[in-house]
């Protein structure tokens, strides 16, 4: 490697809630000589992170621009309501949108969820970053609506979390039409984005890692072809072809060979592709052998004693007519 040469390396993005270490960890098994940095990176600055070349690709949340930036979405994830132990809410295993009607719910200017309108009673002012409404459900300020990873990542002793559900839908005696209804839940999908200009081969790799692809898949590392067995294997396609012709001979192969009777030597050679080939032997006389085809069960013909010819199934020498 010369000095104007760089060794490869990749780059990945990730927001705050997301963790790369499986897929890290595929990475350094599979291409330990190509180093993987994490680039950490606030959900504004994803995008523009790909765009000026400070990471090969990342994990964000969609929506992207589609216009320069490639993206398959992974998974989406469950949307929760962060709220102090204490509060009534903890005492069930779920909230409702309905549950948070007279609550201030604080909606912060990072926020990852699209509202089409969000829950509860806005408050005076919105936070800064998700870090910042979590410490204010902590002074009791209000609750906060955030993708689980996010509650997770800011988890405090003081603080748990609930799963949030949209309010059922029940048709009122006035038709469809003035059904009961209330904002649904938007959920949060995550996905791995890259520049579309700069989709690399190391973009591909990590794609394939994602996306589950075994090492023996198409798009992945190829291994050598096993050699086949020179020996005991049979050639499909091949009617007349040897069966397990080695050099040293191997089973139902090679030649099988005789003492002397009658002065001349008696030999016979099995071959043929099919199993229980025709099988050729050598007279005693003057009437030369002639084999029949190599044909499961095929007759064969022998010479007798003297000049006679005599017939047989299955290879057995025929009786002197």
């Amino acid at each position: 490697m010369t000095g104007s040469e760089v060794p490869p390396s990749f780059r990945l993005a990730y927001v705050p809630g997301m963790t790369p270490t499986k897929w890290v960890r595929i990475w350094n098994e599979r291409l330990a000589g190509v180093p993987l940095t994490l680039v950490a990176v606030t959900a504004a600055e994803a995008a523009d992170a790909l765009r000026h070349g400070d990471a090969d690709a990342a994990l964000l949340r969609l929506p992207v621009d589609r216009a320069d930036l490639s993206a398959i979405p992974l998974y989406t994830e469950t949307t929760v309501v962060v709220i102090p132990k204490d509060h009534v809410g903890a005492a069930v295993e779920e909230l409702s949108v309905a549950d948070l009607a007279d609550e201030i719910v604080l909606h912060p200017l990072d926020d990852t969820l699209e509202w089409e309108r969000p829950p509860g009673r806005p408050a005076f002012e919105r936070p800064a970053t998700t870090a910042d409404a979590v410490e204010l459900v902590a002074a009791g300020v209000g609750l906060l609506v955030v993708p689980q990873s996010l509650a997770r990542l800011y988890h405090r002793k003081d603080l748990t979390y609930r799963p949030l559900t949209a309010p059922d839908e029940e048709p009122s005696a006035a038709g469809p039409e003035s059904a009961l209804s209330g904002p649904s839940v938007p959920g949060s999908r995550v996905a791995l984005s890259w520049p579309e200009a700069r989709t690399t081969d190391l973009v591909e790799e990590f794609i394939g890692i994602v996306r589950g692809r075994t090492v023996n898949s198409t798009r992945g590392p190829k291994k050598a072809p096993v050699a086949q067995e020179a020996a005991g294997r049979p050639t499909r396609g091949g009617g007349g072809a040897a069966r397990g012709a080695s050099a040293g001979g191997s089973k139902s192969g090679g030649t099988k060979s005789g003492g002397t009777k009658g002065g001349g030597p008696r030999s016979g050679a099995r071959s043929g592709g099919a199993k229980g080939g025709a099988r050729t032997g050598g007279g005693t006389g003057a009437g030369g052998g002639r084999s029949a085809k190599g044909a499961k069960g095929g007759r064969s013909t022998g010479g007798g004693k003297g000049s006679g010819r005599g017939t047989a199934k299955r290879g057995r020498p025929g009786r002197a007519s």
